[in-house]
């Protein structure tokens, strides 16, 4: 059956602008000073807290999913490093899924996001995910338009099915504004670091700002819900979204701290007669 929903995306491709119209709400407008100091201060006490939320999510088998979607440029990935980098890789799984297979493009679009989401005692964060089909591939061509209509008609059933489940998802918008992403993607340019993520879709991507405004403010309208609702960052100052996100999602996922043990090394065992090898071992270069 045929969407009703008349499309938003138009045909013609808008250049980006020097200055765009977007609601300043949305943005952080001019970033007060935050000294690194301080930010590793405040990220130090968000990391303890991750842990304990951690440890009780597998005391308590919860299921977590967590959604991160943003233009380039955005910070999805340096939130993501921050929320990640203190606790177990084997809880907290990052998913981040390449172009689809010939086989996966003849499947349900939905059908190769499912197998990854999270059993009990699991954090599984989405770095993009099946919002793509209402993002870069409605904009850039890679599904018609009846297509990506179809798609925001269904997705809300699928995350009330998640949701009903027992998963907790939370779905994070990270918005940037023009003139923050064009001096992210110039430093790209520039930063041997940083050139492998700028690829000439990213190029294309950029020059259609609008076209992807008018892509996001249906995707809200259609899957901003009250069981899985899109929460905002602003993201213009990359350590202030760290630090407000990793805060946000402490807040809407219940936890306590786990009870511990005392911990005590227990002494070695003495050397029994072992003596050192006189294997030649390859010892890398002390360069540093």
């Amino acid at each position: 059956m045929k969407s009703s929903r008349k499309s938003d995306i138009p045909d013609d491709t808008a250049a980006l602008p020097a200055e765009a119209d977007t609601a300043p709400a949305l943005h952080d407008g001019k970033p007060a000073p935050f000294s690194n100091k301080d930010y590793e201060k405040a990220l130090r006490k968000l990391h303890v807290e991750l842990v304990k939320m951690q440890e009780w999510a597998v005391h308590k088998g919860l299921k977590v999913c967590i959604v991160f979607e943003g233009r380039d440029g955005a910070g999805k990935g340096g939130t993501i490093k921050a929320l990640t980098e203190r606790v177990s890789p084997r809880i907290f799984r990052v998913v981040a899924l390449p172009a689809p297979t010939e086989r996966e493009k003849t499947q349900m679009y939905l059908q190769r996001y499912l197998p990854h989401l999270p059993a009990a005692g699991e954090v599984v964060i989405f770095d993009r995910s099946w919002y793509n089909r209402a993002g870069v591939e409605r904009v850039m061509g890679f599904c018609t338009d009846e297509q990506a209509e179809k798609f925001l008609d269904a997705v809300p059933l699928v995350e009330q099915a998640i949701v009903n489940s027992g998963v907790i998802l939370l779905k994070y918008w990270l918005e940037v504004s023009p003139d923050e992403q064009t001096s992210r993607l110039k430093s790209r340019i520039h930063d041997g670091r940083k050139i492998w993520k700028l690829s000439p879709m990213d190029l294309k991507s950029y020059a259609r700002w609008y076209d992807y405004s008018r892509a996001r403010d249906a995707m809200f309208a259609a899957t901003d819900t009250s069981f899985a609702p899109w929460y905002v960052a602003p993201s213009d100052t990359k350590k202030k979204v760290r630090l407000n996100i990793i805060s946000h999602i402490l807040a809407q996922v219940p936890y306590k701290e786990v009870p511990r043990d005392r911990i005590v090394l227990p002494k070695r065992q003495k050397r029994g007669g072992y003596r050192e090898s006189a294997h030649p071992f390859k010892v890398i270069p002390q360069r540093y």
